[in-house]
């Protein structure tokens, strides 16, 4: 690795405006924006729906940087933080894979700079108050039974998921039914994702619902005066942290929202200190396309002033075939004709892709037993959809295993202005847009 100050460096990002958490990751200064336009152009990465055999979209989005890095152009890429309950359960790192890492990755995957762990404290913070306040005499009219505000770890724990707190007599709190959720689930990791600054961060967070009133009426945090208190400990956690791939691209490492609860996209904060500093910057969307994507493209685009130049779906082959009818246990054998009924799924994501009106590649990210046989009828089916189908191989060559798919994006890219037709109009009805996300990325 190399010392993350000779990767600020290349970024043109000022000594001065860097923090850094020993040799290796630092934090950078909101202050390094001022003055500084985007630049970049944006390229997204989404995936065809997500099996047990996996798609890769954080080692392609890794690989893929690389390969443009190769060939020149200046870029970094911008992801989401992992959580710990995932990497320490059945999931795994949230780092990418092989040759295609964000490191060092066992501190991103653990604490790093310590985000995660301040957005629990903000959010734990706000519910300890709601549970004094109904402590000592309710003064808001808050409805016991109606409080949502739910406590966090950044765990899986199911024996916390339901539980009953305020017992042990009446000098203990009121006793109710509540629960913990996993800290990625928090709205204040969303609403950290979302802001533009602390003064944006306070008054987000001050209109939390917390519950409701016997009336129905909402209380929200602001009521409970806390908001100050919660973003002093968000102070930092507001920054974006810098650290590398394996190959020494610049990586913007900050926010972990789910996708499927949330929008699911590293912060608008690292996507905008990315594109003021490099040319090329290769992003990630959570799950699948009509999930991540569309709330990247209707949420975070539209709060963050930005819009990508090329998405990049990625598939493989594996997946393809469990979309075909095949089991798990059989993924790894050879079935062009699996592949080929599966391809339904990827022809619905790049369809959803057109609908806003992007350009697409599709990376077909490469397993040791993939046929080329099987990735002919990939191929074939790209061409008739009107579409290019590359094969990278982020995980066993890095960057040189992503250098054709570097290029056909880079062309792509280049020639594309940073632009998307929204799905819907945020003046529209909460109905009516639930009914068009259904309809047109589901129907």
């Amino acid at each position: 690795m190399r010392p993350i100050a000779d990767v600020a460096k290349d970024l043109g990002v000022d000594p001065t405006h860097l923090e850094p958490y020993g040799l290796y990751k630092a934090k950078v200064a909101l202050k390094a924006l001022n003055g500084r336009p985007s630049q970049g152009r944006l390229i997204l990465v989404s995936a065809i729906t997500p099996t047990p055999a996996g798609e890769g979209k954080t080692t392609c989005s890794v690989g893929l940087a690389q390969g443009l890095g190769l060939l020149g152009v200046k870029t970094a890429v911008a992801l989401r933080e992992p959580s710990l309950g995932p990497y320490l359960g059945m999931k795994g790192g949230g780092t990418g894979g092989g040759c295609s890492q964000v490191v060092p990755a066992d501190d991103v995957n653990l604490h790093f700079t310590g985000d995660i762990h301040a957005v629990s404290a903000a959010h734990n913070l706000l519910a300890a108050v709601v549970d004094n306040h109904l402590h000592h005499g309710n003064p808001l009219g808050l409805d016991s039974r109606r409080v949502l505000w739910r406590r966090v770890v950044d765990m899986n724990d199911r024996a916390l998921r339901d539980i009953v707190i305020g017992l042990g007599g009446h000098r203990e709190g009121v006793p109710r039914e509540t629960g913990f959720d996993i800290a990625a689930a928090s709205e204040v990791m969303a609403i950290l994702c979302l802001a533009d600054g602390i003064h944006d961060l306070k008054q987000r967070l001050g209109r939390i619902v917390i519950g409701f009133r016997s009336d129905g009426s909402a209380v929200e945090a602001a009521d409970l005066k806390v908001v100050g208190a919660m973003a002093v400990l968000l102070r930092d956690a507001l920054k974006p942290n810098l650290v590398q791939t394996t190959e020494g691209v610049p990586a913007f490492v900050h926010g972990g929202p789910f996708a499927n609860i949330a929008h699911g996209t590293n912060s608008i904060t690292a996507t905008r200190m990315a594109l003021a500093h490099a040319d090329a910057v290769v992003t990630e969307a959570g799950f699948a396309f009509e999930l991540g994507a569309e709330k990247f493209f209707d949420i975070n685009c539209r709060y963050g002033g930005f819009a990508p130049c090329c998405t990049v779906l990625v598939a493989t082959l594996r997946a393809l075939k469990m979309h075909g009818g095949v089991p798990l246990a059989q993924v790894g054998a050879p079935d062009p004709g699996a592949v080929s009924r599966g391809l339904a799924n990827l022809e619905k994501h790049v369809e959803n892709i057109r609908k806003f009106e992007q350009r697409c590649v599709v990376a077909i990210n490469h397993f040791p037993g993939d046929t080329e046989d099987e990735i002919a009828v990939v191929r074939d089916h790209a061409d008739v959809l009107g579409i290019e189908a590359v094969v990278a191989k982020p995980f066993s060559e890095g960057g040189e295993g992503c250098r054709a798919l570097a290029e056909k994006v880079w062309a792509v890219a280049r020639r594309s202005r940073p632009y998307f037709k929204p799905l819907y109009e945020w003046s529209e009805p909460i109905e009516k847009k639930i009914f068009t996300i259904a309809s047109e990325m589901y129907g």
